[in-house]
């Protein structure tokens, strides 16, 4: 089963995260399918950059999101929403 999890990255007191692709039984900084984005909870506002036409891909395809993940897609999509023009 895959899972769409957080990959932590950055220094010590200062986490950074990549948003992964991977086997669901697999270890947290282990191997991984493929990188959907980044995530930067220290910026304010925290920064989030989120591929999410892949991110729907994998979900298609059976991956299952984190809570965390999941949230963090919802925020993404709305701020790619807000930043596109209406028509």
């Amino acid at each position: 089963m895959l899972a769409i999890k957080l990959m932590r990255t950055g220094a010590k007191k200062r986490p950074s995260y990549r948003i992964i692709v991977k086997e669901k039984q697999s270890k947290r900084d282990g191997a991984y399918l493929e990188n959907l984005g980044t995530y930067n909870p220290t910026r304010d506002p925290a920064e989030v950059k989120v591929d999410l036409e892949r991110a729907q891909y994998w979900i298609g395809k059976g991956a299952q999101p984190t809570e965390t993940v999941s949230r963090l897609l919802k925020l993404s999509g709305k701020q790619q929403a807000a930043a596109q023009p209406e028509a």
